[in-house]
């Protein structure tokens, strides 16, 4: 989300962060953000320090401070009292924006270098987070990417109208001037990371390469036109808003189309956003899990953790029917092009022996009539080969699929082990 407030609004939105006793935001975000004493500092005015002690944990604040959930502020005391938490990623935005304004962020020109390499694979928040700190350690680094610029999931699977893509460049350019060599275009197999270029010079290896692999819903029709991965389109509308083009028979497009989006989360709903803005004539969200609990709290995972309650977004409000508890038994099609999908409502019942509850059907197999559909269902978790000791895994590539501001985490905490095996 982008800056709405003034500065003196904004100043006045970081004087309601208040003095806790136990800040449950530091508990609650994986960087350990310190928001407490950066919005003291935003509140004071001294923008400089709150620059500082913001950056002390967070290396992108322009990234977290517009995409992240923003756990800290369901963790905030004042989202247990009254549901109005201090407005930390707006502040952490504001602050980083401020920074790069004021000449407040300028490129490190003193990094004493230890003579050491590091090879990071994989441009996403994980692999930039890690080369970045490795950088500041001294380390030589070079990211190999595969595709043909940096950010992984930020730059091709987060839509523009939530991340402007310039923000990622100008974090990217700044890191090359730091010393960071980036090499596009550089697919390695990991099964074989002697196919990686001239491995033998580097000391150590870090894999980023996050969660490529989507969930796939292997109903009948699924090789019809019109159903493809939610990636596929989302990265392929980024690729053309960066001036890429692509044949006729290439475009995924929701143009005039009915759309059916399959999977609830974030992803489906960059979906439904991206269809409107591609000129869509309806959008279907749905998904095969129960409708969450509406409100501000979740009686099965109260305050200060997250609750799982009902999320609207912007895109959804920019209009989508939404359904939940509806199963997919097949794709239709004419002349080998989709035209709808076949549903079912289904419910959910307690499983006597325990674990994940059973599925059993509820309403009549019904039709939804889709020129497109996306199949936003998650992606799996990586499997890897054993490593030799010097190769690191971090990020989604190694938890599976979870948040931006969790793969910084995992990348800066890698980067530690590098510098403490390399150091042994």
């Amino acid at each position: 989300m982008e800056q709405t407030l003034s500065t003196r609004e904004r100043k006045l939105q970081a004087s309601r962060c208040m003095d806790c006793g136990v800040p449950f935001c530091h508990w609650a975000c994986p960087l350990g953000n310190k928001a407490p004493e950066w919005n003291d500092a935003l509140y004071k005015g001294d923008w400089e320090l709150a620059f500082k002690l913001l950056t002390s944990t967070n290396p992108f604040p322009e990234f977290t401070g517009r995409i992240c959930p923003a756990l800290c502020e369901k963790a905030c005391v004042l989202n247990r009292f009254n549901h109005e938490p201090t407005t930390n990623r707006e502040d952490e935005c504001a602050i980083i924006e401020g920074a790069f304004r004021e000449g407040y962020i300028q490129p490190r020109t003193d990094i004493e270098r230890n003579g050491k390499k590091v090879a990071v694979i994989g441009a996403g928040p994980a692999g930039l987070a890690a080369a970045n700190a490795l950088n500041l350690m001294g380390y030589q680094v070079t990211v190999f990417e595969k595709n043909e610029a940096a950010g992984g999931l930020l730059r091709y699977g987060i839509p523009n109208f939530k991340l402007n893509k310039a923000v990622i460049d100008r974090r990217i350019s700044l890191l090359e001037q730091e010393g960071i060599e980036f090499k596009y275009g550089t697919a390695v197999n990991l099964e074989n990371l002697d196919s990686l270029e001239n491995l033998e010079q580097f000391d150590a290896v870090v894999i980023s390469t996050g969660t490529p692999t989507a969930r796939d819903l292997k109903a009948p029709g699924r090789e019809l036109q019109g159903v493809h991965f939610a990636l596929e389109l989302l990265s392929q509308q980024n690729r053309v808003l960066a001036g890429i083009e692509f044949g006729k028979d290439e475009r995924i497009t929701a143009k005039g189309k009915d759309v059916l989006v399959i999977g609830g989360g974030d992803t489906g709903s960059d979906c439904i956003g991206t269809a409107h803005r591609q000129g869509c004539k309806s959008v279907t969200q749905i998904e095969i899990m129960p409708r969450p609990v509406e409100g501000p709290e979740d009686p099965q995972n109260p305050w200060p953790n997250w609750p799982r309650t009902l999320k609207t977004t912007s895109s959804h409000e920019e209009g989508c029917t939404r359904r939940w508890n509806i199963n997919t038994l097949e794709f239709l099609g004419e002349n080998g092009k989709l035209t709808g999908v076949k549903v079912q409502e289904i419910d959910w019942k307690p499983n006597p022996e325990g674990g994940r509850p059973i599925m059993v059907e509820k309403g009549k197999p019904e039709i939804i009539k889709a020129e497109l559909c996306l199949l936003a269902m998650g992606f799996l978790k990586p499997e890897h080969p054993e490593y030799p000791a010097n190769v690191f895994v971090c990020g989604d590539a190694k938890s599976g699929a979870s948040l931006v501001v969790r793969a910084m985490a995992s990348g800066i905490e890698t980067a530690k082990k590098v510098d403490e095996f390399l150091n042994a």
